[in-house]
């Protein structure tokens, strides 16, 4: 008699932590997101013999969700909040609330996940929240230029003047930083120095390719461009042939590689190529088209462990 296997889903907050069991239907539960909290969770796991558990990116809450879990030996796989939303709406739940969303998330991870799902990359952690605030930084220094486009009064225009000054100086130390974290993980420095002989891929894209695409180099061109976002999808029924789009993916890696493709467009010369044979398309899908070239480029060298080299006749 085959055993039946037993998943979990937990719908992340602030303060709790609600779990429900599928294919189990018993009354979702609530933990506290503390640490003597995440103990008991895990042994009510154990307790139940739940193999896998979900949950859903929560804005940074689930991470010690997860790491608590994992260091207790359950598999935990983390789910798209859309995605899981979506399963939702097909399973014709409208109603939303903490235990509804933990029983849906259950069933998603028991319907949905296939395949065994690595562990949380916690070494990633700093680099990555130093990534978001180097985002933040650039954020800051634009909402300061777009006031300054606007504003008429003299003291505010040096105030807003004063505050891009500072924010720029803030973004060239935290360039320094991000280098110096970057050199102090000798894994990190090799890919880092990798992807940089690439023409038109600087600092900022290989540190947010070795934070936010730890995927490069581990998956098909297709399956990377898909992640990425770069990857036109089909539109099409019967006769129709439908405009292709590009849809999801991972937006704070998509910005980046915008800006390396704009430059790799002029100053490499398999992109420039490429882009040369776009001529005459609309200019965004051209440039999109040059994003996935690069980025194809680089999942093959990370893949085959080579530096850039341009085949000469």
């Amino acid at each position: 008699m085959a055993q039946m296997v037993t998943n979990a889903g937990i719908d992340v907050s602030k303060q709790w932590l609600d779990v429900a069991l599928w294919p189990k239907r018993d009354e979702v539960s609530r933990f506290k997101r503390d640490a003597a909290g995440l103990e008991e969770l895990a042994f009510w796991l154990r307790e139940r013999h739940v193999v896998r558990v979900g949950l859903e990116a929560s804005g940074g809450y689930e991470r010690e969700v997860i790491d608590a879990l994992e260091a207790q030996g359950l598999e935990v796989a983390l789910l798209n909040p859309l995605q899981v939303r979506r399963f939702a709406q097909a399973k014709g739940r409208l109603a939303k609330n903490d235990r509804v969303d933990a029983r849906t998330i259950a069933q998603f991870t028991a319907v949905m996940i296939e395949a065994p799902q690595p562990g949380r990359r916690r070494e990633l952690d700093s680099l990555s929240e130093h990534l978001t605030f180097r985002r933040q930084l650039r954020a800051w220094i634009d909402d300061c230029t777009n006031q300054l486009e606007h504003l008429r009064d003299k003291a505010l225009r040096r105030t807003a003047e004063a505050l891009r000054v500072k924010f720029q100086r803030a973004l060239a130390a935290h360039d320094k930083a991000l280098a110096k974290l970057t050199a102090e993980h000798a894994d990190w420095n090799v890919l880092a120095r990798r992807l940089r002989t690439v023409p038109g891929v600087g600092p900022v894209l290989s540190q947010t390719l070795i934070a936010l695409l730890p995927e490069l180099g581990h998956l098909s061109r297709r399956a990377i461009a898909s992640l990425v976002g770069v990857a036109p999808f089909d539109n099409d029924s019967g006769q129709r042939s439908g405009k292709r789009h590009i849809k999801g993916g991972r937006g704070a890696v998509r910005e980046v590689l915008y800006m390396a493709a704009l430059s790799a467009r002029t100053h490499n010369p398999i992109i420039a190529e490429f882009a040369k044979r776009l001529a005459g398309k609309e200019p965004k899908v051209m440039l999109v088209a040059c994003m996935r070239k690069l980025l194809v480029i680089l999942n093959a060298m990370v893949r085959d462990g080579m530096d850039w080299q341009v085949k000469t006749a």
